[in-house]
């Protein structure tokens, strides 16, 4: 990975191109500040670590105001890593804003789904429903959970639970506008999160 930057989601819209309706999910991407540099003979990897979002000092705690003293830049909300290729090319408290992709670029987003809560087999795991009439005893159950021979459950088998609030990545979206006067990217189709939730843009892995 070359780039990235943090944002927050702000909604979905259409745009026209050529002609034709093209939904894009609008966010509000960076600035962000580059709070600390991390290198193979310190850390192993080469790394740059940034921060999104302002905060109040009072809404961090200390060994956190501390690291934000030691670079020299106001606190932030959040701080993420972001591998690049040359760390040499940053410096701590320097601001990265969307003006680093373009249009047409390919990019993978990283949001956190909307949490679902406790959820049952047919609406978590797709599971049909049994006879819906009076007569039957099972209606939205979970049905047979094994052979009788083990006596058990095996792993990995599908289960009523949490639903929703997992990290997910979706990959190879293009870059439909970046409005660098705004800090606005607009990216083509859907991506994970409620409105106002954290994302994660950076290059695509597996650009087609």
């Amino acid at each position: 990975m070359s780039k990235g930057i943090l944002g927050k989601k702000l909604g979905m819209t259409r745009i026209f191109q050529d002609g034709k309706v093209i939904p894009v999910t609008v966010i509000e991407a960076g600035p962000c500040v580059v709070t600390q540099i991390k290198t193979k003979e310190n850390d192993g990897y080469d790394a740059i670590q940034v921060g999104f979002s302002p905060v109040k000092e009072n809404r961090v705690n200390k060994p956190t105001k501390g690291h934000f003293a030691k670079a020299g830049v106001a606190p932030t909300r959040y701080l993420r890593e972001f591998r690049v290729d040359h760390v040499d090319e940053y410096t701590v408290g320097q601001e990265i804003k969307i003006d680093i992709f373009e249009d047409g670029e390919m990019v993978d987003v990283i949001g956190k789904t909307k949490g679902k809560g406790f959820a049952g087999m047919i609406k978590k795991n797709h599971f049909s429903c049994g006879p819906m009439a009076h007569g039957s005893k099972y209606h939205r159950g979970p049905g047979s959970l094994g052979a009788m021979g083990p006596a058990r459950v095996f792993k990995g088998r599908p289960l009523p639970g949490r639903m929703g609030g997992n990290r997910v990545t979706v990959q190879n979206l293009t870059v439909a506008k970046v409005d660098v006067d705004k800090n606005v990217i607009l990216v083509k189709g859907a991506i994970p999160g409620s409105k106002k939730g954290l994302v994660t843009i950076r290059s695509a892995v597996k650009a087609r």
